[in-house]
Order: structure tokens, then sequence, then C-alpha cells
């Protein structure tokens, strides 16, 4: 078993290296009041019936579930959630020129906020901000079709076609989109360090960035409350508070 690697000498990696990739889950926004899924205290840890919501198919076929998810998406805790310190470090990392790309599951648009640019930060999950119709791809500010719901429309439908809306974000039987999938996997295999945070790393596709930058010859952090299927392949591994150490590790603490 190799020794762990410390903080300091995971900064020294991130600090000589050319072309970090990040790639970011839940656990990343649980410090700005984001609750995350699969975690001890996660949603569907804690209600496992609120995963139904987040089914494409119970979604689209019973409008009791539509009603669940716009009075879900009304209290959703990132209408008032701010970026953390482990958020701007990785806007300081790219402000640097050291991080080529920001691989994220997340749907809150917090690394957007933090000051990542839209170029390099990659959302695989879509993003909550936005709403979509299912029938016409119609697109809008999601805040403007909650008013709707505000106002008494419990399932509102798409004012251009009739058709169902949903926040533009992946869910379960949806497929993801193939050029972001292909975008994301491109940039692991072009980093020579690639930082996985706050994810449990059971998602795939995306999860096999961390191979795929492996093979690749890439370093391998991963940062994350609980263990994960690829710590054995990781050059260090970090349990610790997110926004605390991500900062120390990009240097900006």
């Amino acid at each position: 078993m190799k020794p762990a690697a410390t903080i300091e000498a995971v900064r020294a990696w991130i600090a000589s290296a050319r072309r970090v990739v990040a790639l970011t889950g839940a656990g990343i926004s649980t410090d700005s009041g984001i609750p995350d899924f699969r975690g001890p205290n996660g949603v569907w840890t804690r209600n496992p019936a609120a995963e139904r919501l987040s089914d494409i198919r119970h979604y689209t076929a019973d409008p009791e579930v539509r009603k669940a998810s716009w009075r879900a998406r009304l209290e959703h805790p990132a209408w008032n959630a701010t970026p953390n310190a482990g958020h701007v470090a990785l806007a300081a990392l790219e402000r640097r020129g050291t991080l080529r790309a920001l691989i994220t599951q997340n749907i809150d648009g917090l690394h957007l906020r933090a000051g990542n640019s839209p170029e390099r930060v990659i959302e695989v999950h879509g993003n909550l901000h936005q709403a979509v119709c299912l029938a016409c791809s119609w697109k809008g500010p999601m805040q403007a079709v909650l008013e709707r719901v505000r106002a008494g429309n419990e399932d509102p439908d798409c004012e251009s076609c009739g058709g169902i809306l949903k926040s533009e974000t992946i869910s379960f039987g949806q497929a993801l989109v193939p050029a972001v999938i292909e975008r994301a996997m491109q940039a692991a295999q072009e980093a020579d360090l690639l930082l996985a945070v706050g994810t449990s790393l059971r998602v795939f596709p995306v999860a096999n960035a961390v191979p795929i930058a492996r093979a690749a010859g890439a370093r391998i952090v991963i940062m994350n409350a609980e263990p994960t299927q690829f710590d054995e392949i990781a050059d260090a591994v970090l349990n610790g508070s997110i926004s605390a150490e991500l900062p120390q590790v990009c240097g900006t603490a």
C-alpha cells in the first residue's frame, strides 16, 4: 500500500502541472447549502422516494410527479446558494492558466458564479437555471417558469406548443449529450493532473474520466468524504473538508 500524500505534496503537484482538469460532484457544493444525493445525509439517502422525481419516465407519464417536481424546484437551495471557498479556488486556478477544463456533474451553476468561464466548464448533467420543453425544445429562464408556479400553475406547460416543461438537466432515463461527454473525456485524456472533487465516481460514463486520465499518464488526486472505487489508482486521496482543503492544494489559502 502506497503512503498517503500530504496536502503539501498535492499543492506542489498542482503548482507544477500545466494541464489540470477538475471533475466535480455534489460534494463541492454541500458547504454552499446544497445537499448531495448519495452521501450519509444525501437527498436520496434520507428520502428514497425523491429519486422518483428525477426519472424522466415517471416525470413524463405522471402529472402528480411533475407537480411534486415543480414544488421541489421552488424550494431548491441553489436559488440562494453562493459559491464557497472550494468553487473560488478552482476559479483562481483557471485565472492562473493552469486549469484547462472543469467537468462538473452539478446542475447548480456555482462554478460559473464563482468565476470559471463558460468555455472551460463542461456541465455534463445540464443546468437548473434553464427550462426546456420536451416537445419543441423551447428554452428559457427557469425563474420565469417558476413565477407561473408561484401564481398557481402546478404543472406549467410550454407556452409555445403546450408540451411538457422541465429543467434543462439530465434525468434518469434521459440520454446524455454525446458531444458533451466526448469533450469531457478528451479533456481528461489531455490532463497531466486530474482532480476529482466531491464525487462518488459511481456515475458513468463521467467517472471514466479518472481511468482515462490515468491511462494517459496523468496524476490522479481524489478529494471526497467517502471512499471511491478509484482510490487505489489515485496518487493521493484526501477525505477532509473540501472547502478547507481545496484552497490549500490550489495554493489560494
